[in-house]
């Protein structure tokens, strides 16, 4: 059950929006509900149970203890019609009368992505990749997986279609590391990547359709429209910890009428009006992530250390139609991945690195060492990565996707080692005196969920933004259910955010579809050529 469009104007001046996490989605949602639905940004509450907005875009530190960054999501311009649609109308922090698309869109024209050493081999030499390393065997089972309805991959993974072998081509190196795919992944979510970003297929060798932001996501996505919002008058409520949803007695119809939170140790009661709506972040993929340090490895945490999924597995136990998240965080050997952020005090490392690439800083991709028992890879962005970073100072980011294997120069594995131990393997693989390392700060950390949205499922496991039989309430993260798009994106979160947005108050407006690059000729004669190179 939703409002009816008439409805939503009259009544949108006095009607309050709660929004439980302060993820890009639930900005997203603010804006959406402020700029479309005509709501009072005084009339909208995000209650955030740690200290910063953002969620998974993060960004945060300074040159003397080093930054820090959990990761950073891949950006196109092909591929994200309602996050750029949406950051089109947001203004810039860092050039007057430019909005952050305008922003992001020219700094690109400067520093063109261009990979040139995207795989690096165990003698420390840049893989020219000639060939996808495909077996006649390995394209007709992928062409078999692509043609194949999700109906007939339900819970199935990667590697229940696709044989060994195919695993160790350069395709699959490139591949599985420009978007964080493990093997034993859902081939739902392999398949619809494989659609979805068609365009990247015949290019990623050098990634050449990758968009990056000035600084890093979270100082220039969040950070804006975090701005943009608080000039609008929307609350923020950070160190605020929803536990519990009140909800009409009623088994039928689902209306929430009251949220109760936990704010500086003090409990608070939030009363929900009938004409108000409350938009949930359900799961996270960056709970209970554990930040280490030079001296230390980052702590092994599970869910049962943070709220992360609590308020959601709550809520689902007695609602079918609201998803089953233990079908995405009872695995964590299976969705755990640990990156690692180095800041540096001079400018060696990255001289040696453009030398080596061919590539300024910010217009590589990832440099994957695929003979690396971790999977490692590394990026460097164009300097400054942080708006308070000095000349002097310089940061890059990397990760692993198999952190508890044992390292090819450090006899651990990755999850045991601190920042010391994981620049000393680097260094191994790179093969350069440690002393360029000398003054540098790693800062590891280990996302026990970070892929969890990518485990197999059944139909039913994510719920609709909006599930049946809800009067005023939507999901909007990573796990709900959206045909055709694909997970662990912004546009995922900011998509999600719109439609909920849109149906709850009834709005007509169209919303961005989802461009199918994949039924253009051109597009799939480029990607069947690339797979017979």
């Amino acid at each position: 059950m939703t409002a009816s469009p008439a409805s939503h104007e009259e009544a949108a001046i006095e009607r309050k929006a709660y929004l439980i996490g302060g993820g890009i989605g639930s900005l997203a949602a603010a804006a959406f509900l402020i700029r479309d639905g005509k709501f009072a940004g005084t009339n909208i509450v995000v209650f955030e149970g740690s200290s910063a907005l953002g969620g998974s875009l993060d960004g945060a530190g300074n040159p003397e203890s080093g930054y820090s960054l959990r990761g950073g999501r891949m950006l196109t311009t092909a591929n994200y019609e309602c996050m750029w649609a949406l950051f089109k109308t947001i203004p810039s922090l860092y050039n007057a009368g430019k909005s952050v698309f305008d922003e992001t869109m020219e700094f690109n024209e400067t520093y063109p992505s261009h990979s040139m050493a995207r795989l690096i081999d165990e003698q420390r030499a840049a893989v020219r990749v000639t060939s996808m390393g495909f077996t006649m065997q390995d394209r007709m089972e992928l062409l078999k997986l692509s043609m194949t309805d999700e109906v007939k991959l339900t819970d199935s993974r990667i590697t229940d279609w696709l044989s060994p072998g195919f695993f160790q081509t350069p395709f699959w190196h490139m591949w599985s590391t420009t978007f964080a795919f493990q093997a034993w992944h859902s081939a739902i979510e392999f398949n619809r990547y494989l659609h979805r970003f068609m365009m990247e297929f015949s290019r990623i060798e050098t990634l050449a359709g990758v968009k990056r932001t000035i600084f890093n996501q979270y100082d220039s996505l969040v950070l804006p429209l975090e701005t943009w919002l608080k000039k609008q008058g929307v609350h923020f409520l950070t160190d605020c910890e929803v536990t519990e949803i009140d909800q009409t007695p009623s088994n039928e119809i689902f209306r929430v009428t009251a949220i109760h939170t936990k704010h500086q140790h003090e409990s608070g009661l939030t009363t929900v009006n009938t004409n108000d709506l409350v938009f949930m972040q359900n799961g996270s993929m960056t709970d209970a992530s554990s930040l280490g340090s030079m001296n230390e490895a980052p702590k092994k945490l599970t869910k049962e250390d943070s709220g992360g999924w609590q308020l959601w597995e709550i809520l689902a136990a007695s609602r079918p139609d609201f998803g089953k998240p233990e079908a995405f965080n009872n695995c964590i050997a299976q969705s755990s991945w640990e990156s690692f952020t180095v800041t540096l005090k001079n400018h060696e490392f990255f001289d040696l690195m453009t030398s080596f690439t061919g590539n300024e800083p910010g217009t590589g991709g990832l440099v994957t060492f695929k003979d690396s028992n971790w999977m490692m890879s590394i990026v460097l962005a164009h300097q400054p990565h942080f708006p308070n970073q000095p000349d002097s100072v310089q940061v890059f980011w990397g990760y692993s996707l198999f952190p508890d294997r044992v390292g090819n120069f450090v006899p651990k594995s990755m999850d045991e080692c601190n920042g010391e131990e994981i620049l000393r393997e680097l260094n191994g693989h790179l093969r350069i005196d440690p002393e360029i390392m000398g003054s540098a700060i790693c800062l590891p950390c280990i996302m026990p969920y970070i892929t969890s949205m990518f485990m197999p499922r059944l139909p039913g496991d994510r719920p609709l933004p909006v599930p049946p039989n809800t009067e005023n309430f939507a999901f909007i993260s990573q796990y709900v259910e959206i045909p055709e798009d694909v997970v662990f994106t912004v546009e995922y979160s900011v998509r999600v955010a719109q439609m909920a947005v849109y149906q709850l108050l009834g709005i007509k407006l169209k919303i961005p579809p989802v461009t199918p690059h994949d039924k253009s000729l051109s597009t799939q004669l480029e990607a069947l050529i690339k797979t017979f190179k």
